[in-house]
């Protein structure tokens, strides 16, 4: 039997029952897509596509939509805009709440909230976030993991009395705004450094007291390949991420997964730049990092590794952006061979890799162009940790009020 979600101790005046006794419990269903009068109706429908919509608060927007004909012919219903949805299979304990009157997918659950008397919306909405790690571990499946709807049955809440609830879900609802204001935020920086990266590297944007031309270069005349094998010098495997860089394997993986010898890996030194050619979001032809975290590293020998050799006319940090741009997937695709992507892994010969021309600037231009892409990176990752400690905070929050372990006060009236 599924384990409920139980408050260890409540205060006296806190309800602690089944979630059906406070809310209508609805399912979902989904109209015959061999007929298309039951699509495109204008009512909002909301499926698995929908889930990253989800975790946000309200949703607005559904990618389809049904029609009256849809919701005649099929076991699905049009729920009342505040209706507090969750989903049960991808995304499990994904949620949101219908800002408009919405259908769902038999992929979800909702509940009806009369916002009056019994539970609000928001406060069940916050209560299903704080609870998310308990719904992804009652799912169950081989191959696709769900939640049965018979845990939601018996599926028990402890609530505080109305105004309380309204009065929690408003006080959350302060750091909601503060955490949306902040992914807005960090969203435009990365979008702007986007756009600076592509102007200063290409010298769409030149600064004015730098007029020289720039020279085309190979790679090989700027780094040299570095294939020290490591042979006992170092145990600190790294591996390449494309948010962290060049990271710790066991703290990117939460698990050493390098061949216990180390002997045969490349060792890399801080400063020196290594090439995973494997594809992964946001780099289709692969990611070069430069190890910045530790004085060694160990890495697989499917990685190429190199260093700056002429550092008079080539600055470090600036290729750390070049490199990072993307500037060079479209060398990279020319000389990817046929056959290259078995296991995601691009067929890169090294001698290639270091025949791909680049444009440089004078090594000044460099310098200038890498301080102020660095001073973009370091209003980015304050605003990552801002965000970072939002979210903590709220959640710890969550822990005193949605238990009632930390009480508000609700006005008389």
């Amino acid at each position: 039997m599924a384990r409920n979600l139980e408050a260890a101790a409540i205060p006296d005046d806190w309800e602690y029952d089944l979630l059906d006794k406070f809310a209508v419990r609805c399912s979902g269903h989904t109209p015959s897509k061999s007929n298309p009068e039951y699509w495109n109706g204008g009512i909002k429908w909301i499926s698995l596509t929908d889930s990253y919509k989800l975790d946000k608060g309200y949703i607005y927007e559904t990618d389809k939509e049904i029609s009256i004909a849809g919701i005649s012919n099929s076991s699905a219903e049009v729920h009342p805009a505040e209706t507090v949805v969750l989903s049960r299979d991808a995304g499990i304990g994904k949620s949101g709440v219908m800002a408009e009157a919405m259908a769902v997918s038999q992929h979800f659950i909702a509940w009806k909230c009369d916002n009056k008397e019994k539970l609000n919306s928001w406060f069940l909405y916050n209560w299903l976030q704080f609870n998310k790690a308990e719904f992804e571990r009652q799912a169950v499946g081989s191959t696709i993991k769900t939640i049965g709807l018979p845990y939601f049955k018996k599926l028990k809440i402890a609530i505080p009395p109305y105004p309380e609830q309204k009065k929690i879900a408003r006080i959350l609802s302060v750091w909601d705004k503060a955490i949306a204001n902040t992914e807005q935020l960090l969203f435009n920086n990365q979008q702007q450094k986007k756009a600076l990266m592509q102007k200063l590297l290409t010298g769409q944007k030149r600064f004015p007291e730098f007029k020289g031309e720039w020279i085309e270069i190979p790679l090989r005349k700027i780094f040299h390949r570095v294939m020290k094998k490591n042979s006992g010098c170092s145990t600190n495997v790294v591996t390449i991420s494309g948010q962290h860089g060049l990271i710790r394997q066991n703290e990117f993986f939460k698990k050493n997964i390098a061949s216990e010898i180390l002997d045969d890996y490349f060792l890399i030194k801080k400063g020196q730049f290594a090439y995973n050619k494997s594809y992964s979001i946001g780099y289709p032809m692969g990611a070069i990092k430069r190890l910045n975290r530790y004085e060694l590293g160990v890495v697989t020998t499917l990685y190429i590794c190199f260093e700056l050799s002429d550092f008079d006319i080539a600055d470090s940090d600036y290729f750390e952006h070049y490199f990072e741009s993307g500037l060079l997937n479209k060398g990279l695709t020319q000389i990817a061979h046929e056959g290259g992507r078995a296991h995601g892994l691009l067929n890169v010969k090294p001698s290639d890799f270091f025949s791909l021309n680049v444009f440089l600037p004078s090594i000044a231009e460099q310098k200038k162009i890498a301080g102020i892409l660095t001073t973009a990176d370091c209003e980015i990752k304050a605003l990552e940790q801002k965000l970072h400690y939002l979210k903590k905070e709220k959640k710890a929050l969550m822990q005193q009020l949605l238990t009632g372990k930390r009480r508000v006060k609700v006005d008389a009236a």
